[in-house]
């Protein structure tokens, strides 16, 4: 008994070492970033690690003129808030049409699995020709055409999720609201889209991070200084022979803040839609 439970200490203290090492590595670029963020530029050059002798505002504010800041955050609220409204809005209805008329219909039973195939594609394949599209669109350089961008590119996905939480849902309630003289757009609209709470926080939650944070089709879209969003302004701190690492850290903390506060909010429901969504599809 004696050597049972030696070894489950051994192993509960093997486990937890384990885990505190994982949660280092996830923690020390946020801080190495705000510590790097609080040091003067010689304090940089000489030490990465070290800690800084005194608190050094100059890098935010410098970074938040050299950034643009106000008009950059401007930017991303811009193109990030209405695509996550228009991805859960065409996800919702895309997913209900899926997960309801799938069985009946060979051709909506299909439009799952191309869903799922587009997953696949990397966006690097798709860069010339999007940037040759919008660019014979007129829509370069344009806050509505990363809109629709973001929109077009996210709904797969959201799809997906949407598909899985819609199969849990009983049917004998959307027979009642039938009964009762609903039409199916006002069946999905007044009694299943309320029931899709959970995960459409989910969707929402997830797309408000991976948009906010979107490098790739930014710095491919948006080339005028007037249009850029606050991840294609971290680029320019960083030349080809010198990098200003306290202010691009310094505005980089800035920039995630806005995505930190929403994710706090909206975390409750991130495991229960997530969950939903991959076990019933």
């Amino acid at each position: 008994m004696k050597f049972i439970r030696k070894r489950k200490i051994i192993e509960y203290s093997i486990f937890n070492v384990f885990n505190l090492f994982i949660i280092f590595l996830f923690l020390f670029p946020i801080i190495l970033a705000i510590n790097t963020a609080f040091k003067t530029p010689l304090e940089t050059a000489n030490s990465v690690l070290a800690f800084p002798s005194s608190i050094y505002f100059k890098n935010f504010t410098e970074g938040m003129r050299k950034s643009n800041f106000t008009q950059s955050l401007i930017n991303s609220v811009t193109v990030t808030f209405p695509s996550v409204v228009l991805i859960v809005f065409f996800s919702s209805m895309s997913g209900y049409s899926i997960a309801r008329n799938g069985h009946w219909s060979k051709l909506i039973k299909s439009l799952d699995k191309v869903y799922l195939s587009s997953l696949m594609i990397p966006f690097q394949i798709l860069m010339i020709p999007v940037y040759k599209m919008f660019k014979n669109l007129g829509l370069l350089n344009s806050l509505f055409g990363m809109i629709l961008m973001f929109t077009g590119n996210s709904i797969a996905y959201a799809t997906f999720l949407y598909v899985g939480f819609i199969k849990s849902i009983p049917l004998e309630v959307e027979d009642a609201a039938t009964i009762d003289g609903c039409t199916p757009f006002q069946t999905f609209r007044k009694i299943v889209f309320p029931l899709l709470a959970p995960v459409s926080a989910t969707v929402a939650a997830l797309h408000i991070m991976w948009l906010w944070n979107d490098f790739n089709i930014s710095i491919i879209l948006l080339q005028k200084d007037t249009v850029r969003t606050l991840t294609v302004k971290q680029y320019y701190f960083f030349g080809a022979y010198s990098a200003e690492y306290g202010m691009a850290f310094a505005a980089a903390i800035l920039s995630m803040m806005p995505v930190i506060i929403c994710f706090l909010f909206m975390q409750r429901y991130l495991v229960a839609g997530i969950s939903s969504g991959a076990i019933k599809n």
